[in-house]
């Protein structure tokens, strides 16, 4: 472990936007990592603050989440990343969604790091943030982002600029391991510059 855990996010503000059927782990795994490197993670949904977002492990129910924000009520400005997990019908509902896809634009609007797993990257087709972008997925979503313009390839994390993706739960490790690195170098927080 690294001597400096607590301290490499600090005073970093991280978004974790979902709503019912994410994938527990893809929460659950990212949330504790930044945590412990000291960032501050709000999740975020269209369902209403104090609101429970049901968790699944895979097909079967896990736990369910306490909203913090509705996505409506949060803005892009106050955070400084985005984490974007999957399960099927986590992004399939978001893409529905008009804040959620606004407020997924604005983060690739000012180039701000997000961080999308498995199905997580769906939704940034519809944010117009896929295009000319090389990324990862779960398998199943490769034809919907080469149709919008993305170079996919199975990788266990891809990196492209301010985006990272991965494919699955099992490329956890990596996926965190790459938010971390791209988290602790970004300029965007006024009082942290890169760790040491």
């Amino acid at each position: 472990m690294q001597q400096n855990n607590g301290k490499a996010l600090k005073g970093k503000r991280v978004a974790v936007l979902m709503t019912d059927g994410v994938e527990q782990i893809e929460v659950t795994s990212p949330r504790s990592f930044l945590q412990e490197h000291g960032a501050t993670v709000t999740l975020i949904s269209p369902k209403a603050k104090g609101d429970k977002v049901q968790g699944f492990n895979h097909a079967d129910k896990g736990d369910s989440f306490e909203v913090d924000m509705q996505v409506g009520q949060a803005s892009p400005s106050d955070f400084d990343a985005l984490l974007l997990p999957g399960g099927v019908s986590n992004p399939d509902a978001l893409r529905l969604d008009k804040a959620s896809i606004d407020f997924i634009r604005a983060f690739g609007a000012e180039e701000k790091p997000i961080a999308a797993i498995c199905h997580g990257p769906w939704t940034l087709i519809d944010a117009g943030i896929a295009r000319a972008k090389h990324m990862t997925s779960w398998p199943s979503l490769q034809n919907d982002l080469r149709n919008a313009g993305a170079e996919w390839s199975d990788e266990e994390v891809v990196i492209d600029g301010r985006l990272v993706t991965s494919r699955k739960p099992d490329d956890l490790p990596a996926f965190n391991q790459a938010f971390l690195k791209l988290l602790a170098i970004d300029p965007g927080t006024a009082d942290r510059g890169p760790s040491s």
